[in-house]
């Protein structure tokens, strides 16, 4: 099984070049199923309908979450019936939507879990001790499962890795939009990533105006952040190769393209 997870999809530029590019390379790759972090889609925070739509009919199979998740209100309309749309495991009981859930892929199922960290973000519950009951859960039924860790720290992330060696096909990290280079194949057999990177403007911070970023830091004054939208923009991601036999990762590709219109 051959997994591509998309790294965060930021506003209009970044679903412009999902829905250009993404057909064709998954074509190329021989891409068996797409997971994308896309608590970024709608202008920069958030999820609608629409946008969800967009790029679901480029290829995505499953938009994984993260602290912008709830950012449109609109996401509350489609969260309890949309099974491809997943939000962080970790919040608290009682919140819409689910956090892990199973798909068939090539009469193959693979678990799928949004998680989100919480050094430097939100005080949500525990990720590590709660995914441990999700993958209990997942695995009486598959042993592929994996798991986008939306973080900020490094060392968070790290450990995740480490603590679901294993148990779980891939960790995966999101939330920074910077592609870091430390893929791996951990010694028991998970396919790790600290962060995956972002679809978006290349010319940004972080796929932002790299201006209003600028007048932030030299001022403190809250400006809005605006989604940069014209130039170069850059698709990032991970490929990860899975056995059909085992839960084990065979390998992990950093992908990363520049797009020039």
């Amino acid at each position: 099984m051959r997994i591509l997870l998309i790294g965060d999809i930021i506003g209009k530029k970044g679903r412009e070049i999902v829905t250009s590019m993404l057909p064709e390379f998954k074509q190329e790759e021989k891409i068996d199923f797409c997971i994308a972090n896309g608590e970024n889609l709608a202008g920069g925070f958030g999820i609608t309908p629409a946008v969800a739509k967009q790029v679901y009919a480029a290829g995505v199979n499953v938009l994984t979450g993260g602290n912008h998740i709830w950012s449109k209100k609109e996401i509350f309309q489609i969260i309890d019936e949309d099974e491809r749309i997943l939000r962080p495991l970790n919040y608290p009981p009682g919140v819409p939507g689910r956090g892990g859930r199973i798909y068939t892929v090539n009469n193959q199922q693979i678990g799928v879990i949004s998680l989100c960290g919480r050094v430097f973000m939100d005080n949500l519950d525990c990720p590590f001790r709660t995914i441990s009951l999700e993958i209990e859960r997942m695995r009486k039924e598959t042993p592929h499962i994996v798991v986008d860790f939306h973080a900020e720290a490094t060392s968070e992330k790290i450990a995740m890795g480490f603590y679901l060696d294993g148990l779980v096909s891939a960790v995966i990290g999101t939330h920074t939009h910077v592609q870091t280079a430390d893929e791996k194949i951990l010694p028991k057999g998970t396919a790790y990533i600290t962060d995956t990177g972002m679809v978006g403007a290349k010319n940004s911070v972080i796929g932002v105006d790299s201006d209003t970023v600028i007048k932030r830091y030299l001022t403190s004054i809250p400006f809005r952040f605006e989604v940069t939208k014209t130039g170069p923009g850059i698709f990032c991601g991970v490929i990860i190769e899975i056995s059909s036999d085992t839960d084990n990762a065979l390998s992990i590709k950093r992908v990363q393209r520049e797009i020039m219109n």
